[in-house]
């Protein structure tokens, strides 16, 4: 639903407030998930969640190109997006490696690529947060 000139707007401090209540509301539920859950298990669709994971992060990665080359101001949004998505890729891939060859791929990867990229995007959705070009 659009808002129209007199229609009260959400005051930022109290959404503010409301998204900080939420996120402590969470922090029983991570007891829950951490004592309940088996420390391993099969998942079924595996590659599917994989590559749609990586290709969101695709998505995020050029629409930010593009829009940040147009200097259009969403570039900001979709920088935060792409950095947290890269974020969770490199934890999902630490965290779900096999010992070994497996889990130290994980780490280059992470180490090497996605967090780097993620700092680089986080930078990107700061400067456009703040009204520069990014």
């Amino acid at each position: 639903m659009p808002l129209g000139p007199h229609t009260p707007r959400p005051r930022p401090r109290l959404l503010g407030y409301v998204l900080a209540a939420c996120g402590v509301a969470l922090l029983p539920w991570l007891f829950v998930l951490a004592t309940s859950l088996p420390a391993e298990t099969t998942a079924a669709k595996w590659s599917a969640a994989w590559v749609g994971l990586d290709a969101l992060e695709a998505l995020a990665l050029i629409t930010t190109g593009v829009l940040a080359v147009r200097r259009h101001a969403l570039h900001a949004l979709t920088a935060a997006v792409a950095a947290t998505l890269l974020i969770a890729d490199a934890w999902f891939d630490v965290m779900t490696a096999a010992p070994g060859a497996d889990l130290a791929s994980a780490l280059v990867m992470a180490a090497a690529a996605e967090l780097p990229l993620a700092a680089v995007c986080a930078v990107a959705a700061s400067r456009g947060h703040r009204g520069g070009t990014g």
